[in-house]
């Protein structure tokens, strides 16, 4: 029997909402997961590797990715290239792996649009009062922003619609153990069981 294909994730969500955490916290606790390794045209910084941290590239091979539409996603961000190499994660996926991505908002949109099968979780904290306490406890950053980024949060719930599943997190063990969840439930729906679904479609006519 052939290796069951893995799903596409992708998880957003409001700054504070702890998705780098989730995602540390899943990689970690289960086993069948994996990363997707971004690709960007920045020169890497020390301590970061390769093929781990990011595909480096320079802008040329980066455009000339973008051209030949080997990105699931890109952007660009003060004036360096960032993106989600599609060979990458769909390796991993033939190998059987879960692929998650952590993704913002416009980039989810564009993976869905090219891979309509890629499931899409967006992380909240419970309340807006409780993202604005989490980037204030951080200690991190100055009011100005904090302000932006709370702004910003007012700007993205746009997108939450768009989304599969609105998991809050209030709690990192509980909001990891729903995310792994989701996960495993999608390789169960109909559109992921097609072949098996074509497969008892074919069997049963001889008993028509």
């Amino acid at each position: 029997m052939a290796k069951e294909r893995g799903i596409l994730t992708i998880v957003s969500g409001f700054a504070g909402s702890g998705k780098g955490t989730v995602m540390k916290k899943l990689i970690s606790e289960y086993d069948n997961y994996a990363l997707s390794v971004s690709a960007t045209s920045r020169a890497p910084r020390p301590g970061e590797e390769e093929g781990v941290s990011y595909f480096f590239k320079t802008r040329e091979e980066f455009e000339e990715m973008i051209d030949k539409g080997l990105l699931l996603e890109h952007a660009e961000y003060v004036g360096n290239y960032y993106g989600t190499p599609a060979d990458f994660v769909f390796a991993r996926m033939d190998e059987g792996k879960d692929v998650v991505l952590e993704i913002e908002m416009q980039g989810a949109m564009q993976v869905k649009q090219r891979y309509p099968d890629t499931l899409l979780i967006f992380l909240t904290p419970p309340s807006a009062d409780e993202i604005y306490r989490r980037l204030k406890g951080r200690g991190t950053e100055t009011d100005e922003v904090i302000d932006r980024r709370m702004k910003r949060a007012g700007e993205e719930t746009k997108y939450i619609k768009d989304y599969d599943y609105l998991v809050i997190n209030d709690n990192i063990d509980d909001c990891t153990a729903r995310v792994h969840g989701i996960i495993q439930s999608a390789h169960y729906t109909v559109e992921h069981e097609a072949e098996l679904a074509a497969e008892l479609e074919a069997g049963l006519k001889k008993y028509q």
